[in-house]
């Protein structure tokens, strides 16, 4: 049991798995930084200072705190877009110079040997046509 435990634990995925996991923390108090920290202030400033929080409705002895859900779904819409856009980001900075060998395909050796023949071909026709016309 050890050992296969042992093996369970070297597997490259489940490190990965775990990489991923704590990147993803550390990556998420960012975003979560992000938005309550900027964009939830200036959110509030262009909006006239519209809190959410407070609104809520008392059925008997229940509270219905729905303002609380509609301020959690927009602090999720805001950090999905910035995780979006953050995204995009880093997509594009590092896969740059991916997109560059993409524009620039290399033939390959048969393409080329076809090529040749065709322009070998069309030669000769030119040629064929011109001795005719003479």
């Amino acid at each position: 049991m050890i050992k296969e435990f042992k093996k369970f634990i070297e597997r490259g995925n489940v490190i990965d798995l775990a990489v991923g996991v704590i990147m993803g923390a550390a990556f998420g108090k960012i975003v979560t930084s992000l938005v309550s920290d900027v964009l939830t202030p200036v959110l509030g400033i262009v909006m006239g200072g519209i809190d959410f929080t407070g609104l809520n409705v008392t059925i008997k002895d229940s509270v219905i705190a729905y303002g609380n859900f509609i301020q959690n779904i927009i602090d999720f819409l805001i950090q999905a877009f910035c995780i979006f856009i953050m995204i995009k980001l880093i997509n594009k900075f590092f896969h740059k110079k991916e997109e560059e060998e993409k524009q620039a395909p290399v033939k390959s050796q048969e393409v080329v040997l076809l090529e040749e023949i065709r322009d070998l071909l069309k030669e000769t026709n030119i040629e064929k046509e011109n001795q005719n016309v003479d």
